[in-house]
């Protein structure tokens, strides 16, 4: 079995390295270069020409869907993107038959993807079927992102529960993960960027109260005012959130005048 050449590309360093490491355990896998980001993993695809490329969804300037678009039919590798679970994302992949990988990344579900390449890499007409492919999902992909969702969808264990967005009270971020706590205390948590979620959330409804949290407005209970000119939350389930001071004026602005 010929060796896959092999490019990685995501943001965060550890995803980077937790991927090199299940890869190394593969004899048929040659990593020919590593990107922190989507103008790097152009730049390295033309330079190194590889079989495959692992490309996270979600970088920063360019994402792994802007990269597949700066790519001609000629420079097109196999593409896996990689991502947090994004019912919209999987969606668009399924139907138009591109691989794709959940954040935790399993061992299992990765050789899954190789044999799909090398099966795929025999074809005659492989390129031209995987760069229209790719782009049609990214097609499909980019027309749900101005969609307002009503549910969040979490991984718990092998099953895929649905979180009412009517329901949250907050969401906090923490490092790469998000936690999402109901109007009952229940914890839940997701791999996603809080900027993201943001996006999909009702803005009449959610108000950003400091870099890392967001707040349904409907689950306010009582504003009270700190020193410095911040303001501490509570919320109707028992959470006290802390504002910063920039989101301070947002929230006089918004809520707290008459």
């Amino acid at each position: 079995m010929n060796k896959l050449h092999t490019i990685i590309a995501d943001d965060e360093r550890p995803a980077r390295n937790f991927l090199k490491v299940i890869l190394q355990d593969f004899e048929d896998i040659e990593i020919v270069g590593e990107a922190e980001n989507g103008a790097e993993a152009v730049r390295l695809i033309k330079a190194e020409k590889p079989d495959l490329a692992l490309l996270d969804l979600q970088m920063p300037e360019v994402t792994g869907l802007e990269v597949v678009k700066l790519l001609r039919k000629n420079q097109m590798p196999m593409v896996a993107f990689i991502t947090a679970y994004d019912e919209y994302a999987i969606q668009a992949f399924e139907v138009n038959a591109v691989d794709y990988l959940l954040k935790p990344i399993e061992k299992a579900r990765l050789r899954e993807t190789l044999n799909r390449v090398h099966e795929r890499l025999e074809q005659k007409d492989f390129q031209e079927t995987e760069t229209k492919n790719v782009k049609k999902a990214v097609e499909v992909y980019e027309e749900t992102q101005n969609e307002i969702i009503e549910r969040i969808p979490v991984k718990l264990s092998d099953e895929i529960v649905f979180v009412n967005v009517s329901d949250v009270a907050s969401i906090i971020a923490d490092g790469e993960l998000l936690h999402i706590t109901n109007s009952k205390k229940q914890k839940f948590i997701i791999n996603f960027r809080l900027k993201d979620i943001e996006a999909k959330l009702p803005d009449d409804k959610f108000i950003r109260l400091s870099r890392g949290a967001l707040a349904n407005i409907e689950m306010f209970e009582k504003v009270s005012p700190m020193p410095g000119g911040t303001y501490q939350i509570t919320l109707k389930n028992g959470q006290e959130i802390s504002s910063s001071r920039l989101q301070s004026r947002v929230l006089r602005e918004r809520l707290l005048k008459l």
